[in-house]
């Protein structure tokens, strides 16, 4: 049986009966039991109706969070020439062509999101079977394969995140920092959900929204009422 710590040990205790609550409730039991000598990450997972090996049930987006997420985001960007300077200038950590192609084949991935420009795909795509399991590979869908290199960089930069379903219908991603006010998480939980919601696929039956839930990255996780969440 596993052994937990003392201080996991007492945030199970303070959630123990709590479920399906509100987003402001979830938020500030999260928060308030974030007692991580660093700055936990809140997460939020979301179990979906879907089945995303069908095409018609994929969900994926991207959303611009009001608050940002407080994580330092390294972005690489595929780009030659003038795109290339535009990149630097917007502040990429990375930038490059084929010569960033050998490097990332080489298994040194340091980056967290990657940008390219229309013209880099036929190099970026002979990557595809290492950033594609990282859901690093550069989408139009998502913004990232664009012209507009540096609105995309300064948007990865500022708080932008990307989700996609995976195998089983769950998205997931950071959504801020137990650092946050309540309030700005609060806000930052809600447009996350509003987003995944908006994203619902043609092909979904259903229950869309299955569960939602929040944890804090040393924490319990505590569950979202799914249809106060959907109605705000």
């Amino acid at each position: 049986m596993a052994k937990f710590g003392k201080r996991f040990t007492a945030a199970r205790a303070a959630f123990e009966g709590q479920e399906n609550l509100t987003v402001e409730a979830a938020v500030a039991l999260v928060k308030g039991n974030a007692s991580a000598k660093f700055d936990e990450t809140i997460d939020i997972a979301m179990a979906l109706g879907v089945d995303p090996r069908h095409a018609d049930q994929m969900v994926r987006g991207v959303i611009g969070l009001p608050n940002g997420t407080g994580k330092n985001v390294r972005v690489a960007v595929f780009a030659r020439g003038p795109k290339a300077e535009e990149a630097q200038a917007a502040g990429a950590d990375i930038v490059g062509a084929e010569d960033l192609m050998e490097i990332v084949q080489g298994g040194k991935i340091e980056f967290d999101r990657c940008i390219a420009t229309p013209d880099m795909m036929p190099v970026v795509g002979r990557l595809g079977k290492v950033l594609g399991p990282r859901n690093l590979m550069p989408n139009p869908k998502v913004g990232t394969v664009t012209m507009d290199v540096e609105a995309a960089v300064k948007a990865a930069k500022g708080g932008e995140v990307q989700f996609k379903a995976e195998k089983a219908g769950v998205v997931h991603a950071g959504v801020g920092k137990a650092s946050f006010d309540e309030a700005k998480l609060v806000e930052n939980v809600k447009a996350f959900i509003g987003a995944v919601a908006k994203a619902r696929p043609s092909g979904a039956k259903g229950a869309y929204m299955k569960k939602i839930n929040i944890s804090s990255t040393m924490g319990p996780s505590v569950s979202i009422d799914v249809s106060t969440a959907v109605e705000e």
